[in-house]
């Protein structure tokens, strides 16, 4: 229900809405009714987390993240909302490895094809019935996931609606 009226007239989201840090909770296939549970319960052991933040002069810094114990492989870039629904755009331009919290190396990731580009389709971002902050969104490739905030936000501060958006 919530992402046919996303389709239909926009979550409503804004920049204030969407940034923090999330750790994904669920994911489900592009055709799946019931979310993976074998993806979900890997990724979730393995920290997965997106970071959003404010990266200045309209941008947004992601992250994409993944924690084996001591070892962090971390997806980083640049990204933008776009549109009414709105796309969350964006491009990782670097893979850092860090070991115990000490990068080890840096690489450059080549430039997606255009029209390739990956992106996340905001659905709607609420609160559990006990005030956890969630996100929804489906992928690029049709799947969707569902992140809860990190460091447990209650309140949306700003509920990211009505907000400017980046263009």
């Amino acid at each position: 229900m919530l992402e046919l009226r996303s389709r239909k007239s926009g979550s409503g989201l804004k920049v204030d809405g969407v940034i923090g840090h999330w750790q994904l909770q669920e994911i489900w296939g592009k055709t799946n009714k019931e979310p993976s549970v074998s993806s979900g319960t890997f990724l979730r052991g393995l920290r997965a987390l997106l970071t959003i933040e404010d990266g200045g002069q309209g941008q947004l810094a992601i992250s994409n993240s993944v924690t084996f114990g001591l070892l962090k492989l971390c997806f980083l870039g640049p990204g933008t909302l776009k549109q009414n629904r709105p796309l969350l755009m964006f491009r990782f331009t670097r893979l850092q490895i860090s070991l115990a919290g000490r990068v080890l190396m840096t690489l450059p990731l080549p430039e997606p094809k255009r029209g390739k580009e990956p992106f996340f389709a905001l659905i709607a971002r609420e609160n559990t019935p006990a005030g956890f902050a969630w996100l929804a969104a489906r992928g690029r490739g049709g799947g969707l996931a569902l992140w809860v905030r990190e460091d447990g936000e209650k309140t949306f501060g700003g509920s990211g609606i009505g907000e400017e958006v980046s263009t």
